[in-house]
């Protein structure tokens, strides 16, 4: 018997956005079911014009109608979303900003929408990577973090907030800029990690100049702008140092934690400590240091300690908190940064990989929080 067309419906349900993560049946994008013996046509309703995960989802749909009993050849075709049907989808994924408004104070974006990860009862654990001064590897740090705890299952997002240099979408491999849908931007995705960054908004040899409250701003649009579906976690690259970016972030994410990145040598180690002594004089808890360029193993398998040695530990006794990883100098951990190919996907089983892979599950598990906030309870 030729399949029904509730078949067909239930059929395509686990068929999900690729950028979106919804249903395709729940995001209204089937528009079109036709049965003609073994013959299944329907027609999808992109979100955009120029798709650019058209094919992907092409071949989700095709992939769920061949397992139907009967089913013997499938036809997709596309159109797209009107204004008006993006328009309420947007509202539909991601709140209606007057409404917002109207409800409660406005934090956050102009139109009053609040930064969802600073709601009471929001679950997302936002790490913000920080560092007392450039060239610690600190984005490298941040995008294989980002990737090792995708790799352990979690939902991961990453802010690129060092607007200055920004680099954590060649880092991630990203080849496509942020998808916009009646102003709301879904970030693009690479080795299961989101991204935001100014890199999409400005060419690489374009230097950004702003005061602080231009970055105030933008940042506060990547909170609140971009679609982030409540991640497990959200992982911020801070610009090195002790700037605007720090202090915004410290009122728009009270509930952040803060990583301290750092190198062996003690010059390094005394400066990373001023990142650490700002978060906590902005009320932020500092729950750990990472220390990179930790040492070089060469082809004897001896470790050459290039930068010294000692000064992730030294930095953690001083805080008071953890040393939750020493990441080797590899120079695979370098090329991968250019490439887009970042380490732990590359060489799952090496060193720094290895490194990584226990630092995401320190985070994870031994760090994770004790305090639980319940959106029920209000005082006043």
């Amino acid at each position: 018997m030729p399949v029904a067309e509730d078949q067909v419906l239930e059929a395509l349900r686990p068929v999900t956005d690729p950028e979106l993560h919804r249903s395709i049946v729940d995001l209204d994008m089937v528009r079109r079911v036709e049965v003609d013996g073994g013959r299944v046509a329907v027609t999808v309703a992109l979100t955009v014009a120029g798709c650019p995960l058209r094919n992907e989802i092409d071949s989700r749909v095709r992939s769920a109608l061949r397992t139907l009993d009967g089913v013997t050849d499938v036809d997709v075709e596309f159109t797209v979303m009107t204004d008006e049907e993006r328009a309420a989808l947007r509202e539909r994924l991601h709140g209606d900003p007057a409404a917002t408004a109207g409800s409660r104070p406005a934090h956050g974006h102009a139109q009053g929408r609040a930064i969802p990860f600073a709601e009471p009862g929001n679950t997302t654990r936002v790490l913000l990577v920080a560092s007392g001064k450039g060239g610690v590897g600190k984005s490298s740090i941040t995008t294989n973090l980002a990737v090792a705890l995708a790799r352990r299952g979690k939902d991961v997002a990453v802010v690129d907030a060092d607007v200055w240099g920004f680099s954590i979408p060649r880092m991630l491999g990203v080849d496509r800029p942020p998808v916009v849908i009646d102003q709301m931007l879904v970030p693009p995705e690479a080795h299961g990690v989101r991204c935001i960054s100014m890199g999409f908004f400005a060419a690489d040899d374009q230097p950004v100049i702003w005061r602080g409250p231009m970055l105030h701003k933008a940042l506060e649009q990547f909170l609140t702008d971009v679609y982030w579906d409540d991640p497990d976690f959200l992982v911020i690259d801070l610009p090195p140092g002790t700037g605007d970016i720090s202090l915004s972030m410290s009122q728009f994410l009270p509930r952040s934690e803060v990583y301290v990145v750092t190198t062996p040598q003690p010059a390094a180690q005394r400066v990373a400590q001023r990142a650490a002594f700002m978060a906590r004089k902005v009320n932020l808890e500092v729950k750990g240091v990472i220390e990179n360029m930790s040492w070089f193993t060469g082809d004897d398998g001896k470790r050459y300690e290039l930068f010294g040695a000692g000064g992730g530990a030294d930095l953690a006794r001083r805080l008071g908190v953890p040393l939750i990883g020493q990441v080797p100098l590899v120079p695979a951990l370098r090329e991968g940064a250019d490439t887009g190919a970042p380490i732990v996907v590359t060489e799952p089983e090496g060193e720094a990989a290895q490194a990584f892979a226990r630092i995401a599950e320190a985070i994870d598990v031994e760090l994770a929080p004790t305090r639980i906030y319940h959106s029920e309870l209000r005082i006043g």
